[in-house]
């Protein structure tokens, strides 16, 4: 048997290839959009891809199963399973079997039991893998998705935050209790094989290791250590993040069917055809440092710094109605292209050179502040109001004095909820969040806003004073 997992940073997301040596066949569980590592690696190893699947209706990323069933025929093994909401809607013209807890398939020699694990979502299945090929009677380890992370278990409440499913979440984490009662009953020597790792939203407190064992996480795993269901469904549901605002497009897409990808190259323009762009509704994306955005950039543009985050933020701010054109290096361009993809953002169309946005006299900028500038004189100051721009269990666990809390994600949308006259001085945790919303903030018509530099933690490092909630 072959085995190799591929690490998407961007999405903190996993997804695997297993090939069956002895027929020459392979499978791939939880493709990304970006089908490439997959077609490459098959290639390299003497593989055709045969078969792929999924573990259930992503939320966080555009899937790849589509796609690779075009490019490769291969088989898609999908659930059906969750009820009639929870069906997958484009399969009249794809080779598929749909698949029940108790089913099981082969890939060549490699055995896959299906079980049916609901909680994260309705449909949700994982996959316990057993290599008959090379002699052995006993699973080797289990394909979770989103169901069991290293040190974690999938959050039950997306489908009620980000999917408007009234009344789910509780549901969903006492369906996720008894489906890990199947887990535990797996051997502790099987391997576990999740669906993300650390930085995902599908958790909330995720390991950084990429893999782990039935045994390891039935000794230090929260979750499935639980064994009263009140309390676990209590603390499953709380302090979990906010669902970033795109998940309930993926759903939408990963459910009736991606588009296949284009691979086509973003136009470069000059700066002078942005006007155009913009008064066809255009969103204009910087993706240069927030540092280099802040020393000056063009008016009524967001700020979005290419990092590991980009996607997540760029699901919380972009309009999938609209089309995109980005600021950004040019050897940059198609990896930000295809990140955009990876959560259905396709609707990038043209680039600006960084280098010539620099370059442009009478720029915007703004200013970033210290701790004790904002707290000897903006807070003094009754023009200034203090925007906290984290999760709502930061700003429970201490916030700044006469603070006003909009989470960042959710800031296009609460403008009016900023006190009529004020400045504002925005801090995140460390500064990366607040500088993406003084972008948006400016955007909007607010020109003098301030950045506390190193946000609450460097606040919280001067000793200066905090609130707590009780």
């Amino acid at each position: 048997m072959y085995f190799k997992y591929f690490f998407d940073e961007n999405l903190a997301q996993m997804s695997y290839l297993i090939g069956c040596q002895a027929t020459g066949e392979a499978l791939v569980v939880d493709p990304a959009r970006d089908i490439t590592p997959y077609l490459e690696t098959a290639e390299a190893e003497g593989f055709n891809i045969t078969a792929t699947t999924e573990t259930h209706i992503h939320a966080d990323f555009v899937s790849g199963a589509r796609e690779l069933s075009k490019r490769t025929n291969a088989k898609l093994y999908l659930s059906n399973e969750g009820g009639g909401d929870w069906k997958y809607q484009y399969l009249d013209d794809v080779d598929h079997e749909l698949l029940n807890d108790g089913d099981k398939f082969y890939i060549g020699k490699v055995r896959f039991d299906v079980m049916h694990t609901p909680g994260h979502t309705p449909e949700s299945l994982s996959f316990v893998l057993t290599d008959e090929g090379g002699g052995s009677e006993v699973p080797m380890g289990v394909f979770t998705g989103d169901f069991v992370f290293v040190g974690d278990v999938g959050r039950p409440d997306l489908l009620e935050k980000a999917a408007g499913e009234e009344g789910t979440s509780e549901k969903g984490a006492h369906q996720m209790f008894d489906s890990l009662k199947k887990f535990k009953e797996l051997p502790d020597h099987a391997q576990l094989w999740p669906g993300h790792g650390a930085g995902s939203a599908c958790g909330k407190s995720l390991g950084a290791v990429p893999t782990s064992t039935v045994g390891y996480e039935k000794i230090n795993n929260w979750a499935v250590k639980q064994e009263n269901e009140d309390e676990f469904v209590k603390n499953l549901l709380s302090g979990q993040p906010e669902p970033p605002k795109y998940f309930a497009m993926m759903k939408k897409i990963n459910k009736e069917g991606p588009d296949f990808l284009e691979d086509k190259d973003l136009e470069q323009i000059s700066i002078d055809k942005l006007e155009d762009y913009k008064k066809n509704g255009a969103i204009i994306l910087d993706t240069r440092p927030k540092q280099i955005f802040a020393k000056g950039h063009l008016e009524e543009t967001i700020n979005i710094p290419f990092n590991k985050s980009f996607a997540n933020w760029a699901g919380w701010m972009m309009d999938y109605d609209k089309d995109i054109v980005l600021i950004a290096d040019e050897e940059d361009t198609y990896d930000i292209n295809l990140t955009l993809q990876s959560i259905g953002l396709d609707r990038a169309v043209a680039y600006v050179k960084a280098d010539e946005v620099s370059k442009q006299p009478n720029l915007e900028t703004y200013e970033n502040i210290t701790p004790k500038e904002l707290h000897e004189k903006y807070q003094q100051d009754d023009d200034y109001v203090t925007l906290d721009v984290r999760e709502e269990s930061e700003w429970n666990e201490g916030h700044l004095e006469d603070a006003e809390h909009i989470f960042v994600g959710t800031l296009p949308d609460n403008l009016d909820k900023i006190p009529e006259g004020k400045t504002p001085v925005v801090h995140c945790l460390s500064g990366a969040r607040s500088a993406i919303a003084t972008s948006v903030l400016q955007k909007h018509g607010f020109k003098d806003v301030k950045n506390l530099e190193g946000g609450y933690a460097a606040w919280t490092k001067e000793d200066l004073p905090v609130v707590r909630e009780k």
